[in-house]
């Protein structure tokens, strides 16, 4: 079964945006300043999800770690 690039796509936004919680949470930890935390929040949720989507791009290409599906029943 290969996956859609659609299905990559919203599969890096959805853990993208569970990474910048986190990052913001992070950098305002260490900045103390909200807006700080944001901006570095934002910046790195772009890059990120870029980087993502290509990385599962070219990993579906691979086939290590990949076996083909049997049937369940044929004729």
């Amino acid at each position: 079964m290969v996956e859609k690039p659609y299905r990559s796509l919203v599969k890096a936004i959805s853990w993208r945006i569970t990474g910048t919680l986190d990052t913001i949470f992070v950098s305002f930890l260490v900045t103390g300043r909200f807006k700080a935390a944001v901006s570095i929040g934002l910046i790195e949720l772009c890059t990120k999800i870029l980087l993502y989507y290509l990385h599962e791009r070219v990993w579906n290409r691979i086939s290590f770690g990949r076996v083909k599906g049997q049937e369940d029943y044929s004729i």
